[in-house]
């Protein structure tokens, strides 16, 4: 009989042990779930305690672009133009895109794109690399490009004396009976100057 008690008591340990390790495993989950539940509760309190601060606070309005008069972007294809410098060795890379005011404007510019795209390579070809380089200088280009295209295409232009009296007078608005060109800004995509 001692050999089949000594069986007996070997198996009953095995099953203590493992119901010790299940209740041990089953606690450890439970505690888990406890402490994300609670984490989860504190980050709900904390996130409502902030919306709460920015309450009094309007909320910034979100005006969406209305399609029909979103702008156009017309990409160019890119230029290789000698620029004015003496010794006539360098040149310039450009690639330059339109924001035009609307699909018309870009369908007529596309009429007259042969006119447009050599007035722009005859602007750029008077132009140096030192004025190239310099922001001030590709600010003047893409006035002097959206004048060249507004004049190839009968566009108004406003005067630019008129603009210059008006920085000095800021009083006295006037305003402009010139409606807003269609040709709203030249963008730069790609400038190399070697």
């Amino acid at each position: 009989m001692s050999a089949a008690a000594a069986t007996a008591t070997a198996s009953d340990a095995p099953k203590k042990k493992s119901k010790k390790l299940l209740f041990i495993i089953i606690g450890v989950v439970v505690l888990a779930l406890i402490g994300a539940g609670a984490a989860l509760f504190i980050m709900k309190k904390n996130a409502a305690a902030a919306d709460d601060e920015f309450a009094d606070e309007e909320p910034a309005a979100h005006v969406a672009k209305d399609p029909k008069t979103a702008p156009v972007f017309m990409p160019l294809e890119n230029m290789v133009v000698n620029l004015a410098d003496p010794g006539g060795t360098r040149f310039i890379q450009l690639g330059l895109t339109l924001q035009l005011q609307d699909a018309k404007t870009e369908t007529d510019v596309k009429t007259y794109m042969p006119s447009i795209r050599s007035d722009i390579l005859l602007l750029i070809s008077q132009r140096t690399a030192d004025e190239m380089l310099q922001v001030q200088g590709k600010e003047k280009l893409a006035k002097d490009i959206i004048t060249a295209i507004s004049k190839e295409m009968d566009y108004e232009i406003a005067d630019s004396a008129d603009a210059e009296h008006a920085d000095e007078a800021p009083k006295k608005k006037k305003k402009s009976k010139t409606p807003p060109n269609p040709v709203q800004a030249v963008l730069f995509s790609s400038l190399i100057v070697q």
